[in-house]
């Protein structure tokens, strides 16, 4: 398939994505880059107009940095995707900012002037936690992981499912894989619809939907810090003295 064939079939799935869209609701869309001989051609950038076209407004670009993946030798190695987060116009779309807070990197810190003078100044429910997420990918040892070669993790859509719908809302993936926006949304109670035309995959969506529902669904938790090797493992040979 070439980029502009790509380009195309977003352009049908995106206009039927803003026909079912709600007033309040929100459209994200996640995508990576796209590489030929070496030379990147990022698809976010593609796809923007289209939702521009649509009258959509970006209310954010946010990034996905993970730390593992394909080491490149001619370029730098690719850690990032995105996710662009579109509304209708306007001030009624739903945002709970609460409910993603993470926490405060100074919680202690203080108002040093003005009529707050000596009281703490940051939110005890947490900071927002801006546009660049750091979330591992879904590797081979990934505890989400399934036969799906491009699967992301579930947190990355529980911070959206809780940011951007209320409970019971309906959280819809035109390009479901596996289900992980499906298991997301039914692990805070909402609802979800999907569809893809891999029935192996969509079979395995409907069991991971279905542990979701149980309680049963392994997933990386949410707020769970980045894990740090430490012992030998961080220690390089070649720093070591030998006798």
């Amino acid at each position: 398939m070439s980029l502009d064939e790509y380009v195309a079939g977003q352009k049908r799935v995106v206009a039927e994505c803003v026909r079912v869209l709600s007033p309040n609701g929100s459209i994200c869309w996640q995508v990576g880059n796209h590489v030929v001989d070496n030379e990147l051609y990022p698809i976010d950038i593609m796809v923007f107009p289209i939702f521009r076209e649509h009258g959509l407004v970006l209310r954010n670009r946010i990034i996905w940095h993970f730390q593992h993946g394909l080491h490149c030798s001619r370029r730098l190695s690719g850690r990032y995707e995105t996710v662009l987060w579109f509304t209708r116009p306007g001030k009624a779309y739903t945002f709970n900012v609460d409910a993603i807070r993470i926490p405060q990197k100074y919680p202690g810190k203080k108002y040093y002037k003005g009529p707050k003078a000596g009281n703490y100044s940051a939110n005890p429910l947490g900071k927002n936690p801006g546009d660049v997420w750091v979330i591992p990918n879904v590797k081979h040892n990934h505890v989400e992981k399934t036969e799906h070669p491009c699967q992301f993790p579930v947190e990355l859509v529980e911070r959206l499912v809780l940011a951007l719908t209320n409970l019971g809302d309906l959280v819809v993936d035109p390009y479901m894989g596996v289900g992980s926006t499906a298991a997301a949304a039914v692990l805070h109670a909402r609802r979800a619809a999907g569809c893809d035309v891999d029935a192996q995959y969509t079979e395995t969506a409907r069991r991971r939907v279905a542990d979701a529902a149980r309680g049963t669904l392994r997933t990386r938790p949410m707020h769970r810090a980045v894990y740090t090797p430490s012992g030998a493992i961080t220690i390089a040979p070649w720093t070591q003295k030998t006798t």
